[in-house]
């Protein structure tokens, strides 16, 4: 596999809430720049936005320390949600059953890439 230097990465692992309600959010980021992802994420009316938030600030740190990218460059390459554990519960029933509730956690990815600026003008 080939190393590709122009990205960086932040995981967040074991996030209390399910893939589905976090994709609701990652898409809404997808392809914008940092600085407007930021933006978009304190007005989201999703109580995930603060973790989806919190992960964009750490890939951000990272292209910022490790990388010494410009983050006036930065924009969200790739995010997406996976499956993580999921906690199983049970609750009680009549006659003496019990039914499984299951609590799922998830794991956020963001990848952030410099975009390249162009010059506006006519193609030689």
């Amino acid at each position: 596999m080939q190393k590709n230097n122009n990205i960086v990465k932040a995981v967040n692992k074991n996030v209390r809430s399910s893939p589905r309600k976090i994709s609701l959010v990652l898409d809404h980021i997808r392809g914008k720049k940092v600085d407007a992802v930021l933006r978009d994420l304190d007005f989201i009316r999703k109580k995930i936005s603060l973790d989806v938030s919190k992960t964009v600030k750490s890939a951000i740190a990272n292209a910022e320390n490790n990388n010494q990218f410009d983050i006036d460059n930065l924009y969200v390459k790739e995010a997406y949600v996976g499956k993580s554990l999921v906690m199983k519960r049970f609750r009680p029933r009549a006659k003496g059953r019990a039914s499984p509730i299951k609590k799922p956690f998830s794991r956020i990815t963001i990848i952030l890439s410099e975009r390249k600026e162009t010059k506006d003008g006519p193609k030689n």
